[in-house]
């Protein structure tokens, strides 16, 4: 999945696309190379990246200081950083949730 990269020290890196102003949080699908997520917070003072996390953390099973955005603070295109959990079981998750 090229949205999924798996770094040196056992991290995984996850590309997102994030549309905010959402009539629910959830996996929407595909967006290019990004994985497409729907955020009910408005793109306002942080309210978004703070419900990505919170979202990202709770999907994952992590906790949310094992979420990092990594780039992409005020943009829609964001690579987030997951700690705590494998390659095989962030594609796992990402696919039940796209299925």
């Amino acid at each position: 999945m090229s949205y999924l990269l798996e770094n040196e020290d056992g991290s995984v890196t996850i590309a997102l696309y994030i549309q905010p102003k959402a009539s629910r949080n959830r996996i929407v699908g595909l967006h290019g190379n990004a994985l497409k997520l729907s955020i009910t917070a408005p793109p306002v003072d942080g309210k978004a990246n703070e419900a990505v996390s919170k979202f990202i953390a709770k999907l994952f099973k992590v906790p949310k200081t094992a979420v990092d955005i990594v780039s992409g603070q005020s943009s829609r295109n964001k690579r987030i950083r997951l700690e705590t959990i494998s390659l095989a079981e962030a594609e796992a998750i990402i696919q039940s949730q796209l299925d």
